[in-house]
């Protein structure tokens, strides 16, 4: 059983992490053609009208503990770490305990030529549940469900 557990959780953590040296090109989703549209963001983000109260949470504990790297409103930033809001981290390839296991262990790199993510301390499941509300709202305003 823990040796199921943790073949799957290593297949989870592959799959997010394999999805990063796919080639940029042109995402039809954020309309990314590899060119950041600022001096460090990847991804164009759309921010939605209005964010529910558990994202507006989730969006202050993503700007103290993750937009250092992933950037402003999860753009990511060219050479530090990938945009979140992007086809390769929608719900149906990487759910939302993806987010859980990424915080509390870490990634290794797959998707992306970024390197290695070390793991997030002191962040709780719950607050890493808001945070991943948070992202999940950004990327269905940008037609990622």
């Amino acid at each position: 059983m823990l040796k199921t557990i943790a073949i799957t959780g290593a297949i989870i953590i592959a799959l997010g992490v394999g999805a990063t040296f796919l080639p940029l090109g042109d995402d039809p989703v954020t309309g990314n053609s590899g060119e950041p549209s600022d001096v460090s963001d990847i991804a164009h983000v759309t921010l939605p009208d209005t964010l529910t109260q558990n994202a507006q949470i989730g969006q202050r504990a993503y700007e103290a503990n993750c937009a250092a790297c992933h950037g402003i409103n999860a753009a990511g930033q060219e050479g530090v770490a990938p945009p979140l809001v992007h086809t390769i981290y929608e719900p149906s390839h990487h759910a939302d305990e993806s987010f859980q296991r990424a915080v509390a262990l870490g990634v290794r790199a797959h998707h992306w030529p970024f390197g290695n993510m070390p793991e997030v301390e002191g962040l709780t499941r719950g607050d890493v549940t808001l945070i991943t509300a948070y992202i999940r709202e950004l990327q269905r305003a940008n037609g990622i469900d």
